[in-house]
């Protein structure tokens, strides 16, 4: 059968994206970024996944004010990069994986969580970045990626813990799939930051050291947090944490934490970073 082998948490600052996009990765500025992946490009290479399950917020791109879908997933058999504005980001195409995708919608959908079904997409930096960053600057992405795309832009967003059973109802769809497979999953967006307003700019690291922690040693705490408390200690745009709970929810309920990055700032924005091991 297939199987989550690992979780991996991952920032999505779209100014990274720029950076790699403009040959800007060895300046002053980024370098402690990007050197803060290299052992966990290391580790992935190692691994192999077959597929990976990216979790990750649109910006008005695939979707908008017009149609907010709460859950959305990547059915297609591509997903071309997205334009955000100054064109579409000069990397692959995404591949898709159409039957473990449609299988996991008909699971989860029969499990009565009502997830949009996308056989069209475009996707943006909250998804290709995480792939970068992971995958470094390449021709061809290296393995399958199934999108989800969860909506933290208008409120109101899912909350911790229906992103947390979601994931569980994912780790159930996975593990009914007849194919040998080795997924990964990402959780992606965050950590702490604010993009307007008064506290533009704000970052909690002493919070978001904290959620890392839970993630490993108490994800059942961490679906406990309510909107209001992630706004008011993670700013504004802090609430894209919920999106590593429905990762960490695809887990086991003891993991081995393999690799953890955090550093401030990035654009104004904390970058975190984590891997658990699924095979405890």
């Amino acid at each position: 059968m297939a199987r989550i082998v690992a979780g991996i948490g991952t920032s999505h600052v779209p100014a990274i994206g720029a950076a790699i996009d403009l040959g800007k990765t060895q300046e002053p500025y980024w370098t402690r970024v990007f050197d803060g992946f290299e052992e966990s490009k290391t580790w992935i290479a190692n691994e192999k996944p077959d597929v990976c399950i990216v979790v990750y917020n649109d910006h008005a791109t695939a979707f908008s004010v017009d149609l907010i879908p709460t859950f959305a997933l990547g059915c297609a058999a591509e997903f071309p990069p997205a334009d955000e504005g100054w064109g579409p980001r000069p990397v692959p195409v995404v591949p898709g994986h159409p039957k473990l995708a449609t299988h996991i919608a008909q699971s989860v959908i029969l499990d009565e969580f009502d997830l949009t079904i996308c056989n069209k997409m475009e996707v943006d930096h909250g998804l290709t970045v995480p792939l970068n960053l992971l995958f470094g600057k390449v021709d061809k992405w290296p393995c399958p990626i199934i999108p989800l795309a969860v909506n933290v832009v208008q409120f109101p967003p899912p909350t911790g813990n229906r992103c947390y059973n979601l994931g569980k109802a994912i780790r159930k769809a996975v593990e009914s799939y007849p194919e040998d497979l080795k997924v990964m999953i990402f959780g992606t967006g965050g950590l702490s930051h604010q993009i307007s307003g008064p506290r533009a700019g704000f970052i909690n690291s002493h919070w978001d050291k904290n959620f890392l922690d839970g993630l490993t040693s108490d994800p059942v705490g961490l679906t406990k947090i309510r909107h209001v408390e992630y706004m008011r200690e993670a700013g504004a745009e802090g609430i894209e944490m919920v999106m590593w709970l429905v990762m960490r929810g695809a887990l086991n309920d003891d993991v081995k934490e393999v690799r953890r990055f955090y550093t401030v700032p990035a654009s104004n924005t904390a970058v975190g970073h984590i891997i658990l091991d699924n095979r405890t």
